[in-house]
């Protein structure tokens, strides 16, 4: 499977942004889909995850109540919405795609990624 992820951007902290990341070849619904973050001189971290019914979600404690992941199979896409940002989410985002189909917080476990999206958040 091939990931396009899109839709960062500049916004002033307390704004939001909605991720998309759109997948193609198949079958997409059956993969667990993951949001990872790398901020600059840092390692890349877990922000979010979704079985491949979006049956189920997990966060990281940074994001939760302000970030929601989702998924629509019919379109074959990802999205992560993030509000109240602040100037720590500032980073590239990567969606990734885990073939297993459960979602998972560890890296290792995805065996599809995408580009990459920047997202800057002012101060």
């Amino acid at each position: 499977v091939q990931l396009q992820a899109y839709g960062g951007g500049l916004v002033q902290a307390g704004g939001s942004l909605r991720l998309s990341c759109a997948a193609s070849g198949r079958p997409f619904s059956s993969y667990g889909m993951g949001w990872f973050r790398q901020a600059p001189g840092k390692e890349r971290e877990f922000v979010a995850a979704i079985t491949w019914s979006g049956g189920s979600t997990y966060y990281a404690d940074s994001v939760k109540g302000r970030f929601t992941i989702s998924r629509d199979n019919a379109k074959n896409t990802v999205y992560l919405q993030m509000n109240s940002l602040k100037p720590e989410d500032t980073a590239v985002y990567y969606c990734a795609a885990d073939r297993r189909g459960s979602g998972s917080r560890y890296q290792d476990e995805y065996g599809y990624w995408g580009q990459g999206t920047l997202v800057t958040v002012s101060s």
